[in-house]
């Protein structure tokens, strides 16, 4: 059956691919986006987006995919509004529409920045739903510049993958037949980074930061066939998962072994 799949961040880039892919399976693509989408909406004002919730429920009656792909790299509190709380607020808005479906998918945009250093302070006052404070440690690490600016962007990511993974097993999505998973890319070609990686010193300065050794900068289309994927029907058990479409980059920041037993486990198998 023809399946009623939302895509933000629509306008362009990932979400445009996303949106074309999903009409080419012959499945209904509604587009959300600031501009050049079906409906135009800042996906950060979280009344707004109940509104167009509203549109979409009398135009479609219900949802079966929320890929939740808008983001923004402003390292500035506009990232924690965005990659954070619209991201949160865009499938939670979305939920009662996703439970008049036999077969409801979330997929949501992370990044493979959710595996480099963060201010883990502001990771946690964002999952702690403390939205002013965080927007105001945000813009003063942004005041500072450099490295610490890019903690908005950084830890907005890491927030948004843990909360994938932090609701995907209770009553509201598992539990209500709602798989959850993310994906994170890694360095991705697109207008936005041409000039960067059009240059020697460009490619080593994004490169150096996040290693690619399997087939580079990965193209939109790479990350949209995943996410794609993630909200179809073929994807029957898969929740709380962080996919990283990101060249390699998942292996060597985290290395080979990610399966860390609780010391209590490793005292039981010694005794």
């Amino acid at each position: 059956m023809t399946r009623n799949v939302v895509v933000t961040g629509a306008g362009s880039g990932i979400g445009a691919m996303c949106l074309k892919l999903v009409e080419e399976r012959g499945d209904n693509a509604i587009g959300l986006d600031l501009r050049n989408a079906e409906f135009e909406v800042d996906l950060s004002d979280a009344d707004a987006v109940a509104t167009f919730v509203e549109k979409i429920e009398a135009q479609y009656g219900h949802v079966d995919g929320v890929i939740a792909n808008a983001g923004t790299q402003a390292n500035s509190p506009l990232d924690l509004k965005v990659n954070y709380f619209g991201a949160r607020n865009s499938v939670t808005s979305f939920l009662p529409l996703l439970q008049k479906s036999d077969n409801a998918r979330v997929v949501v945009t992370a990044s493979a920045a959710s595996l480099q250093p963060t201010d883990t302070k502001l990771v946690q006052l964002l999952l702690d739903d403390k939205q002013e404070e965080a927007l105001e440690y945000g813009q003063a690490l942004a005041d500072r510049g450099g490295m610490a600016g890019y903690a908005n962007y950084s830890a907005s990511k890491r927030a948004i993958a843990t909360w994938v993974r932090r609701v995907a097993p209770t009553q509201d999505f598992a539990g209500a037949g709602i798989g959850i998973n993310a994906v994170g890319p890694g360095v991705v070609a697109t207008p936005m980074t041409t000039e960067l990686l059009s240059t020697d010193e460009g490619r080593d300065m994004a490169f150096g930061a996040m290693p690619a050794p399997y087939n580079g900068a990965q193209r939109p289309e790479d990350i949209a066939d995943v996410l794609v994927f993630l909200v179809s029907g073929m994807n029957r058990s898969m929740t709380g998962q962080v996919i990283y479409v990101d060249g390699g980059f998942d292996s060597i920041s985290r290395g080979e072994d990610i399966w860390h037993a609780p010391k209590s486990m490793d005292q039981a198998t010694q005794e």
